[in-house]
């Protein structure tokens, strides 16, 4: 959900482990860090041992680091 709307199933993406890190260029122990203390989108459990992060939920959070920063 999107404040408090539902997405279409087909705008939804995952990102895995590798584009997060390429995108936010965040190892995996800050990024879990960061989710703990609520200052990242919180992973999905995509199976036993996958996870993922919703796209839109990174790409908002690199916005708001960028906007942010001036």
């Amino acid at each position: 959900m999107q404040g408090g709307v539902p997405m279409p199933t087909a705008e939804l993406q995952v990102l895995r482990e590798k584009e997060r890190l390429r995108l936010t260029g965040y190892s995996r122990v800050q990024v879990w860090r960061l989710e703990r203390e609520g200052k990242f989108p919180k992973r999905i459990q995509l199976g036993a041992n996958s996870v993922g992060w919703l796209k839109h939920e990174v790409d908002a959070w690199i916005r708001e680091k960028a906007a942010a920063r001036q």
